[in-house]
């Protein structure tokens, strides 16, 4: 099957010589969710900017639905739809016109029904006849999904789509993204919150300082670069590792106390803690407690960006 987004060797530096975007190449397959993950400033909005048009690249081409976007770019355009990262909305306008208006705008019949459903999914329908200026920040960026999703596009863009929002929008969100899933929607969710990746996403690309560092599937991605730490609570301290664990990647802490075992993915399916544990029993070496601990997502990215993706405010 083609990929209903194909970049080759997209670019883009700003006058200057800020390159924001190093020579990419990537393809998206049809109904897959794909995040793109990379600490504030890495190249995400630039990426989605030149893919959506708004951002004019140094080089390199884009394919939508085997569509060239610098040639059929309207009608491309007209079937993806864009949640920005920043407010862009007419505030002085009302919820209902502003999402109908949206439909409209990429050529999209009226339909009443259609913008009811979308906005009460939003828990917006309430709120139909208000100025977009009166909503609360939460209820601005519901505003925002609600607008692209109006004229039922079949690729969507989220770049940032829960930064700064509240819990339950966060919620709302993960599940209006299951929903679009299963209609066959194709979603790129840009993000530096790495648990809405590891929530969502089929795979993951990792992107810092303009360049895209990987892109895999994210099972295969934890089970290729995730780790298994383990800390047993020795029943009697240890001077040193006994030579019959000198096979596994073992250290002590805690003054001999605890036994420390951290191995990746590929030593864990070699090995792992179940013959651990048979050779500390084997050695005579008793435990009273066991802690033990798979890296997530997140301990993967600050491995391959060197540090650690900005928090989430509570």
């Amino acid at each position: 099957m083609a990929p209903i987004l194909d970049i080759r060797g997209l670019a883009k530096t700003y006058k200057g010589g800020t390159v924001a975007l190093q020579p990419t190449d990537l393809a998206i397959e049809p109904g897959e969710i794909f995040a793109l993950l990379g600490p504030n400033g890495a190249g995400k909005t630039t990426l989605i900017g030149l893919v959506c048009g708004l951002v004019r690249p140094s080089g390199g081409e884009v394919r939508a639905f085997g569509l060239d976007m610098k040639r059929h770019w309207r009608s491309a355009r007209a079937r993806i739809g864009l949640v920005p990262q920043e407010l862009n909305v007419d505030m002085f306008e009302h919820v209902g016109r502003a999402v109908a208006y949206s439909r409209a705008l990429f050529g999209k019949a009226p339909d009443a029904g259609k913008i009811e459903a979308l906005l009460r999914s939003l828990s917006l329908w309430d709120k139909r006849d208000q100025r977009i200026q009166e909503l609360s920040g939460g209820m601005k960026r519901r505003v925002l999904i609600a607008k692209a999703l109006a004229h039922d596009p079949e690729l969507l863009f989220l770049d940032e789509p829960t930064a700064g929002v509240d819990v339950e929008l966060r919620r709302d969100m993960w599940a209006l993204i299951g929903r679009l899933r299963e209609q066959g929607v194709t979603i790129i969710l840009t993000t530096h919150y790495i648990e809405e990746a590891q929530e969502m996403a089929d795979r993951v690309g990792v992107i810092d300082q303009g360049a895209l560092k990987l892109v895999e599937d994210k099972r295969s991605l934890m089970a290729r670069l995730g780790r298994t730490e383990a800390r047993f609570a020795l029943a009697r301290p240890l001077s040193e590792i006994p030579q019959a664990l000198s096979r596994f990647p073992l250290a002590l802490a805690n003054d001999g106390h605890t036994l420390c075992y951290r191995a990746s993915g590929e030593e864990e399916r070699n090995g792992g803690i179940a013959p651990l544990v048979k050779a500390l029993l084997g050695a005579g070496i008793d435990f009273e407690r066991l802690d033990v601990r798979e890296s997530s997502l997140e301990d993967i990215f600050v491995d391959l960006v060197g540090r650690a993706p900005e928090r989430r405010p509570e």
